[in-house]
């Protein structure tokens, strides 16, 4: 979340798309009747995607009015959680997370990299518009850390020359595929996978979980 305040220059209106709320109107009707302000995060979610990933104050009351919630509880919830922005954000949302396995897997050579090439600390967005940086706590990944999650996608094993190459293939716009930058696999060892290594058949029958594990 960049701040928790909301953005001084604001639209006035705010409307769903109408392909978006024909989603909106299946998600609520996942919910048992008066149960419709369990829909509050996807409902946010939806918006922030459709404004250019940040929520202005008319999106929040718009989602508030869908949801018969008071403004205020709907405020609640995007001040909340990091992943809704009430300010402008770059292009590519960076965030890095700090918690302590990706720290001392050296998450502040990362940062140093962001801060080098982009000239951006923490909540700040770069002079061209394009990258907006956000340190995080725990993304869930730290068995392949650093990480940086850059708007939905995942990217880790990070070091200073790698997250300094991925800045460059984003502001080129090239494609960097998603996860592992040093090519490990899922979240195997480095060296490959050390147990689990072959599969045994009892009877002559094969495992049913191996059949799809040869099928990859």
């Amino acid at each position: 979340m960049t701040g928790n305040e909301l953005a001084s220059d604001q639209p006035e209106v705010f409307e769903f798309s109408e392909e978006n709320q024909k989603l909106i109107e299946g998600i609520i009707a996942k919910y048992p009747e008066g149960r419709q302000a369990s829909a509050v995060i996807p409902l946010l979610d939806i918006a922030q995607r459709q404004h250019e990933n940040w929520l202005p104050k008319v999106a929040i009351e718009k989602v508030a009015e869908i949801l018969d919630m008071a403004p205020i509880r709907v405020l609640e919830v995007a001040t909340f959680y990091t992943m809704f922005n009430l300010k402008p954000v770059g292009r590519h949302f960076l965030q890095v997370c700090k918690t302590t396995p990706c720290w001392l897997r050296g998450s502040d050579n990362v940062l140093k990299c962001i801060s080098d090439k982009l000239g951006i600390s923490n909540g700040e967005t770069s002079s061209d518009g394009l990258f907006t940086l956000l340190e995080v706590e725990c993304l869930g990944a730290c068995v392949n850390a650093p990480i940086i999650q850059i708007n939905d996608d995942f990217y880790e094993d990070l070091d200073y020359e790698t997250t300094s190459m991925l800045l460059d293939n984003l502001r080129n716009g090239e494609t960097t595929k998603p996860g592992s930058v040093i090519g490990r696999n899922q979240s195997e060892n480095i060296d490959g996978a050390t147990t689990l290594t072959s599969l045994k058949e009892t009877d002559g029958v094969v495992p049913a979980f191996s059949k799809t594990i040869d099928s990859k």
